[in-house]
């Protein structure tokens, strides 16, 4: 039977470690206070917006009516029309496709300006970086409708956005990639008489591609997704065709256009698993 700890040697590491068995008076007042603060907050965003329960319950209702008018899902009975929706799959593919390589392409040297261990002016590793934050604080949606004043309706003002987009984010996450590589290898292409340009070719290429290879493939998955919203506001592509629907109230249509577009995201998020496990390489 174990013994009882001695209430002095207690006392005596409470002494000593006060912290270990109560936070101080001014931790406590401080815990308190922001959870009041954080409950007012939420109450508070309830009453703004005028979420109670009534209309959450006739909310409910209607969608329930919603979902009666899905079920069951349309089956195109002649090719013309199913094959309209193929080729809005077919935009929202390569619209995603086209910006995600576009931004790749364009974010790639502006990653190397943003690295740390490569870039040694401040001025301009700092300099990149803002702009690059600049880019990324302009949500794609707002970039979509931009685009589609200048150049009109189609998968190009798309396109454009999804790029422009991503340009902000590859070249963060590949900066901070190459940022992380190890020094070791471009120190010893260096030990052997290599230039400056033959270390990071030799020493840290090897190292970070395949960590963009997969950030690369990770935003086209998600860039699909993308396009659908895209081709609501304009865009083109299949979202174009589900907000058609929508407004005209063909639920069961909308509903197959929606399991079409789990079904391809599901393919591509399978494709890009084989393309990594063969270009990176899997666990077993």
């Amino acid at each position: 039977m174990t013994a009882l700890p001695d209430p002095a040697r207690i006392e005596a590491a409470r002494a000593r470690m006060p912290r270990a068995f109560r936070r101080p008076l001014n931790e406590r007042l401080l815990r308190a206070g922001l959870w009041i603060a954080g409950i007012a907050l939420f109450i508070w965003c309830l009453i703004l917006f005028e979420i109670t329960p009534q209309r959450i319950a006739v909310g409910i209702g209607r969608l329930g009516n919603i979902l009666s008018f899905m079920f069951p899902p349309h089956i195109w009975s002649s090719w013309d029309e199913f094959a309209e929706v193929l080729k809005g799959l077919g935009e929202t593919l390569s619209m995603a496709f086209l910006g995600t390589v576009l931004g790749g392409l364009i974010a790639f040297p502006l990653s190397f300006l943003g690295a740390k261990n490569i870039n040694r002016l401040t001025f301009l590793r700092l300099g990149t970086r803002r702009v690059t934050d600049v880019i990324r604080a302009v949500e794609t949606l707002i970039l979509a409708l931009i685009f589609i004043r200048a150049f009109g309706l189609g998968p190009l003002a798309g396109i454009l956005a999804i790029a422009v987009s991503e340009v902000g984010t590859f070249a963060k996450l590949f900066s901070e990639a190459i940022e992380n590589t190890s020094r070791r290898p471009v120190e010893g292409v260096t030990a052997s008489g290599g230039s400056r340009f033959q270390a990071i070719r030799f020493g840290t290429l090897p190292q970070v591609m395949p960590v963009i290879f997969s950030i690369l493939l990770y935003n086209f998955e998600s860039n699909v997704r993308s396009g659908t919203i895209l081709g609501i506001v304009g865009a083109g592509g299949i979202g174009f065709l589900l907000s058609d629907r929508i407004a005209a109230y063909r639920w069961d249509e909308a509903w197959s256009i929606i399991i079409l577009i789990i079904i391809m995201v599901y393919l591509i998020d399978w494709m890009s698993g084989l393309i990594r496990t063969r270009l990176i390489g899997g666990t077993s």
